[in-house]
């Protein structure tokens, strides 16, 4: 199928879309956009192969997100199998995530930190991509610190095997350029069309590195704020990334195609 957008990070999957799924994604094959429906846990990584199957336009990651673990949780060894499904083109979302527990909550930290790393070997065994949530404590760039520090050290192991993209970045310029020094790619959201706290980075990123993405069904981008999000919206964020950038609009989008079907290995 050829593209006219690719979001690389959706959950069409989820509740939200209960009513009209099934339309919603035909929309989205009509006009030619992708997608990668992105688990957050065993139940929803499933939900997303089995969308996948059924439609040439979707793809599917499988992974367990780092902001529903807790003192109990283990890696979900069900995921190895998963992985190995013919449409699964990442692993994720995984990564790290302090924004909702206490800063000294250590325990929990290094599960987190566990996880991170099973889905990693994952990743590296399944020869693909991590997709990354990194969400740190409020006002620090703690989480993605941490992250990096565990990244950093893989890639030395690994070296161009290890690869992925660090989803809704919201780091700052060093963050930015570890994440590129190590060959990760980086993706903004329908934030990037009411905020200009981005747009340093926008333009600071090599065009190769650079993905859009909706998060759908959250952070609807202008001007469909307020409405449940969707992958249809993903040209509002190309067009802005092309506007802060001021390159020409139809390379922008051309150029973020070829990011995903290369990074994500999608024909």
């Amino acid at each position: 199928m050829e593209y006219e957008y690719f979001d690389i990070h959706s959950h069409i999957y989820f509740p939200d879309y209960n009513k009209d799924r099934e339309e919603e994604i035909e929309k989205l094959r009509n006009a030619k956009i992708g997608t990668i429906t992105v688990g957050t846990s065993v139940e929803s990584s499933q939900k997303a192969i089995d969308l996948a199957k059924r439609h040439e336009n979707l793809f599917a990651c499988v992974g367990q997100h780092p902001g529903d673990l807790d003192v109990d949780s283990v890696f979900e060894e069900e995921l190895r199998d998963m992985a190995g499904e013919e449409k699964v083109v990442a692993i994720g979302e995984c990564g790290l995530d302090y924004f909702r527990i206490d800063e000294d909550d250590l325990e929990v930290k290094s599960i987190q930190k566990t996880v991170f790393e099973y889905h990693i070997d994952l990743a590296l065994e399944r020869k693909l991509p991590l997709m990354l949530h990194i969400r740190s404590s409020k006002g620090t760039f703690d989480a993605y610190e941490d992250a990096l520090t565990i990244l950093e050290h893989h890639a030395k192991i690994s070296g161009s095997d290890l690869r992925g993209n660090a989803h809704f970045f919201a780091g700052d310029m060093e963050i930015l350029e570890r994440f590129l020094a190590i060959g990760f790619s980086v993706s903004f959201t329908g934030v990037i069309t009411f905020t200009h706290d981005y747009d340093e980075l926008i333009k600071a990123t090599p065009i190769d590195r650079i993905m859009a993405e909706t998060d759908a069904p959250f952070v609807a981008p202008v001007p469909h704020r307020g409405e449940r999000n969707s992958s249809l919206y993903i040209p509002e964020i190309v067009k802005k990334i092309a506007e802060i950038r001021n390159e020409s609009f139809n390379q922008i989008r051309k150029s973020l195609i070829e990011n995903s079907k290369k990074d994500f290995k999608i024909g």
